[in-house]
């Protein structure tokens, strides 16, 4: 692999990390919430979720999951009501601004855990990553290598851009003046959640 060619992988995988979604969303609640420490184990859970798909794509299971009708709807129907719970329970969070306080209400244990969860429960991550990487891989150059490049280039952008997200959320949580003002922002953020799931329910198999 040329670095031409991974460079231009960089640019797409940044792009794709920046795109707001369940992961983002995810990280700035558990940063608003919990703190720096919980935002480091929930972004720790969605890498350890991200690198499972990666792993399913270059043993050629996302190829096959990718052709598989029954499997994507299942993963998707499991996906979009994880999301949508996680909303609810967000919307209905109290409005402690505490944050020394709140990083104890959780393990971080919990929320990696969590994380995992909301990136494997999202069939369109994986899909996306079957058909992605084979347009980087140079097919007269060792694959597994290419694969590797591109795995853990994948993983440290998305730890990168989820870093800038918790850190923005901090931002936002250092303007939080009261409880009401906490309280209006999970019941924003628990929207955020409700409307990604609602979108991944109406996603469809390509």
């Amino acid at each position: 692999m040329t670095f031409e060619w991974w460079f231009a992988y960089l640019l797409t995988s940044t792009l794709l990390s920046l795109s707001p979604g369940s992961g983002a969303i995810n990280t700035m609640t558990t940063s608003i919430n919990h703190g720096y420490q919980g935002a480091a184990a929930s972004i720790a859970g969605l890498q350890t979720g991200l690198g499972i798909h990666i792993v399913l794509v270059g043993v050629g299971l996302g190829t096959l999951f990718s052709r598989s009708l029954l499997a994507f709807e299942i993963l998707k129907w499991a996906g979009a009501a994880y999301l949508i719970w996680l909303g609810i329970q967000q919307w209905r969070a109290a409005g402690a601004i505490d944050l020394h306080t709140l990083a104890q209400t959780q393990s971080r244990g919990r929320l990696f855990k969590r994380a995992i969860f909301v990136n494997l429960t999202n069939p369109k991550s994986i899909v996306f990553l079957a058909a992605l990487f084979p347009q980087f891989i140079m097919p007269q150059q060792p694959q597994l290598a290419q694969y590797l490049i591109l795995g853990v280039t994948t993983i440290v952008v998305d730890m990168i851009v989820m870093t800038g997200y918790a850190t923005l959320a901090q931002r936002i949580a250092a303007w939080i003046k009261g409880p009401k003002q906490m309280k209006a922002l999970n019941k924003a953020f628990g929207s955020l959640f409700m409307l990604v799931g609602a979108l991944l329910a109406s996603a469809r198999h390509a």
